[in-house]
């Protein structure tokens, strides 16, 4: 277990890091010459909660002297750096952060070779796990044939499965992660409906049948059928396999969350049919649910015999603090990578215009605005985590996984949207090429 994961585990003091600091109460000038002390320093400096003044100091000591350090030095501590720079631990996807510091172990040559092999064989054998997954994904996705059937909606159940492994990697959450992929498309479809191709009054007839689980759809257009029958169909194999396990109550939770969601998509479908910009904090309440969250981890906690209690669902929908922070960030941070184009093509006004309107202030510093937002929701999350919970840690570390996903799919574009080329090579790192284990 590193340093970093023993601060998440036990509580600790900010003056700790008083050690670092001269008599003057700055950070000690030896530090900067110290560059892999400097880089641990930077590291735990992230795990701060509100208030705690020397670890956001600390933190700005610590990405001057390593941005200024970085052009100077050689690899693998080079790469280390870099990467640090753009992606502290604290925000990394595991099983992204194992891959990549894999690669830069290769290159460190006073890394045991035994266990660098063993770590490759790791990554390797999982790999072939996850190829499994997503054949039996692919083949349910393909046999739906909403792809063709919908042309409209985006086409990214890779995307999808990603959130999922992103979630928990381990291979004893296939089921769980099976559960979030399948909901995640359905979402991701429904976002589309809501956002780009249903008119309002369709939306509303939509709406009101999902609040009335009303299954009938002669009524629905056509499009809407295709999508209704899939979405039931997959509710139904959610409460046949819970059931085995001796949870029927999951499919009330999944239902009760699903109208939460419409009622969010539906919200924002008639600000912009009202052609309204509503106030942040408003415009936020109602990210809490389009950023999908809330419902992708009740899908989750649908695919966890032994986390999946009520308790746990009864939790879930009380919108505790964390829940609220890592949809908070991924609602946000979707909204300053994708709002130019989502704005060109018809959409409600985002975080970005409500901020522009409501504080009349420029785009740069609204994104400005929402990233220190992004940042305080951090904060609350670490608070969290501190915290005594009444529900197992394991709840409690998806929703920082999720938020983790949001950091590494948008923080230089909207990465699930336009799956360029970062997307696929890092997709394509996690569920093609294998790490070579004979050098």
């Amino acid at each position: 277990m590193t340093s970093l994961q023993l601060l998440f585990d036990f509580d600790y003091l900010e003056n700790i890091f008083n050690e670092f600091k001269d008599g003057k109460g700055n950070f000690k000038d030896n530090l900067i010459d110290d560059v892999e002390g400097l880089l641990s320093l930077y590291e735990a400096s992230f795990l701060g909660g509100h208030g705690e003044d020397t670890l956001d100091k600390a933190l700005s000591f610590c990405k001057t002297h390593l941005e200024s350090a970085v052009a100077h030095l050689v690899s693998p501590l080079a790469d280390k750096v870099s990467h640090a720079l753009k992606r502290p631990l604290l925000k990394g996807v595991p099983k992204h952060e194992q891959w990549h510091h894999i690669l830069i172990y290769m290159l460190d040559e006073a890394c045991p070779g035994a266990v660098l092999k063993l770590a490759k064989l790791d990554f390797n054998v999982l790999q072939k796990c996850y190829q499994d997954e997503l054949r039996i994904i692919s083949r349910w996705w393909i046999d739906l044939d909403l792809a063709t059937k919908l042309p409209f909606a985006r086409d990214r159940v890779i995307e999808c499965f990603f959130w999922g492994l992103g979630a928990f990697f381990e291979p004893q959450f296939v089921f769980a992660r099976r559960f979030m992929t399948k909901v995640t498309v359905f979402l991701s479809i429904m976002d589309d409906i809501y956002d780009v191709h249903g008119t309002i009054e369709e939306l509303e007839l939509f709406t009101e049948k999902i609040e009335r689980w009303d299954t009938s759809m002669e009524d629905l257009p056509d499009y809407m059928k295709l999508f209704f029958e899939a979405l039931i169909g997959f509710f139904d194999e959610i409460e046949q396999e819970t059931a085995k396990e001796g949870r029927p109550y999951c499919l009330h939770y999944c239902r009760e969350m699903l109208k939460n969601q419409a009622r969010a998509y539906l919200t924002e479908a008639r600000w912009f049919n009202q052609d309204c910009v509503p106030q942040l904090e408003e415009y936020r309440r109602a990210g809490l649910y389009t950023s999908c969250y809330p419902m992708a981890a009740v899908a989750w906690l649908c695919g966890m015999a032994e986390t999946g209690s009520k308790e746990a669902f009864e939790w879930m929908f009380k919108n505790p603090k964390i829940v609220v922070a890592s949809s908070d960030i991924g609602r946000l941070m979707d909204d300053i990578k994708s709002h130019e184009f989502e704005q060109e093509r018809g959409h409600v006004a985002s975080a970005v215009e409500c901020s522009m309107k409501q504080y009349g202030v420029s785009k740069e510093e609204a994104y400005d605005m929402l990233s220190k937002m992004v940042e305080s929701d951090w904060k609350d999350i670490n608070e969290e985590l501190l915290k005594p919970s009444t529900v197992p840690r394991q709840i409690l570390i998806l929703m920082l996984n999720l938020a983790r996903i949001i950091d590494v799919m948008y923080k230089d574009y909207d990465g699930y949207t336009d799956a360029r080329n970062t997307t696929k090579e890092m997709l394509t790192a996690f569920l093609v090429d294998p790490l070579p284990v004979v050098a």
